[in-house]
């Protein structure tokens, strides 16, 4: 049972999902089998959860364990963002301003601005999740209530596992073993689900969500690049050191619901260019599982 939203009757995120349906027929367990010689083939821990809301077909490997965020709380913060502007305590189109000392390595859209008129909130957003610019997502964590305040949220959606606890770039550092910002596959997945096809915000929100997902320019090699030619996808990268690279976000076959995907890669030796061709190949492995589940379309 998830738990509910500041004391409403019901949650976020579907009851149902807690014991979804595994892969069908003949099929159960090959998906796992599959991203398991995934990860033999890159080393390290690779943790992959995909979820089907048109049909409650779940799959995972690795789907309960803790995986470094890295850039991909940017996708929640973004959320957590349009969930304030709904409730009128943000405008998008409010401006920050901030100085070049407040620039952190990686800022390719804040740098242009730093010591100016600074940038909106709608802008800041779209950089980070766009470009995944760590200053633009430093500012909206310092006007936002911080990491503890988007943990928070994020409880209050029913995800229980994922936490944010630093701010860049020291939350990308996650030795084995460290809990603090972290995720597991599983719950990001549904909690990708509630923020772009759930309740958590409004149809409008959900909308912008989706735009900056699908708009996403740092993904091209990962899971995008395993994708069937004219599927669409929006998905936030991440990437760390002591070999992580993440993925994570949703995506639509061909006259059908969308389908959300989660994977993590850590501890991995192998260069960066392999471990974006092994999330490429999870991104084949899960264009293949949602066709063998034949979900019918979803409306709206």
């Amino acid at each position: 049972m998830v738990a509910a939203v500041c004391g409403a009757a019901a949650p976020w995120i579907p009851d149902a999902w807690a014991g979804g349906k595994k892969s069908m027929g003949s099929g159960a367990g090959a998906f796992a089998r599959a991203v398991q010689e995934v990860e033999a083939s890159v080393g390290g821990r690779l943790g992959v959860a995909l979820l089907d809301m048109a049909t409650g077909r779940q799959d995972a490997h690795r789907g309960d364990e803790r995986f470094p965020l890295c850039s991909t709380f940017k996708l929640l913060l973004a959320a957590h963002v349009l969930r304030r502007v709904d409730q009128g305590h943000e405008r998008l189109d409010r401006r920050i301003s901030y100085r070049k000392s407040d620039l952190v390595e990686y800022s390719p859209a804040t740098e242009r601005h730093a010591d100016g008129d600074g940038m909106t909130v709608e802008q800041l957003c779209e950089a980070a999740v766009t470009l995944s610019d760590n200053t633009a997502a430093n500012l909206l964590l310092g006007t936002q209530g911080g990491p503890l305040e988007l943990t928070a949220w994020l409880r209050s959606l029913g995800d229980t596992q994922t936490r944010l606890d630093r701010m860049e770039p020291a939350l990308n550092d996650v030795p084995p073993g460290e809990v603090r910002d972290t995720t597991t596959p599983r719950a990001m997945a549904r909690t990708v689900w509630a923020v772009t096809q759930g309740e958590a915000l409004s149809a409008a929100a959900r909308a912008r969500m989706l735009a900056w997902l699908v708009g996403n320019r740092t993904g091209d090699r990962r899971l995008r690049a395993g994708m069937p030619e004219g599927w669409r996808i929006g998905e936030k990268t991440g990437t760390g050191p002591r070999g992580t690279s993440n993925d994570a976000g949703l995506f639509w076959p061909p006259d059908r619901g969308a389908v959300m995907v989660s994977c993590y890669l850590t501890g991995s030796p192998a260069p960066a260019e392999q471990r974006d061709a092994a999330i490429a190949r999870v991104g084949t492995l899960a264009a293949r599982w949602a066709l063998e589940g034949a979900a019918p379309a979803v409306r709206g």
